[in-house]
């Protein structure tokens, strides 16, 4: 039931990629080309989706955290790390700077394979080695980190 359940959130996602355009990166790369500004052709769109998932997910957090538990399992699932790690802070520089150059991302690469573009398909291929390489690399180094907090 959980896996059903699962799957319909993630056709839902997928849907919503698909209806806001952002499975095209055509449509990102002309939001990230701040230089079309100028010349009219600059995209804001993808300003007003990311506005909807900020402010959807602000409101469901405030929601779910007033709950013991969640509904589909027994206890949440939080970080417990209390250190800034090299992995914290170079994750999301890579991932910004390849969305930055591909104009597409993990989930909405997912939902453009059915496109079928050999593009995409080379694109999710490369991402699914980067994310193994990834983890093997982060399983062999030892977490360099600083505190958060004292």
């Amino acid at each position: 039931m959980i896996i059903l359940i699962q799957f319909v959130i993630g056709v839902v996602f997928g849907l919503g990629l698909l209806l806001s355009g952002m499975s095209n990166p055509e449509k990102v790369l002309s939001f990230l080309d701040l230089a079309a500004i100028r010349s009219g052709g600059w995209d804001p769109s993808l300003l007003l989706v990311m506005a909807g998932a900020v402010g959807t997910a602000f409101i469901g957090f405030r929601l779910v955290f007033r709950r013991q538990r969640p509904v589909l399992h027994d206890r949440f699932h939080l970080p417990h790390a209390q250190t800034l790690d090299w992995r914290i802070a170079t994750g999301p520089a890579i991932f910004g700077i390849g969305w930055g150059l591909a104009g597409i991302c993990p989930g909405p690469a997912f939902v453009a394979l059915g496109y079928g573009s050999p593009g995409i398909v080379l694109f999710v291929i490369a991402m699914m080695a980067g994310m193994a390489a990834a983890r093997v690399l982060a399983n062999r180094q030892p977490a360099l980190g600083v505190a958060l907090s004292e």
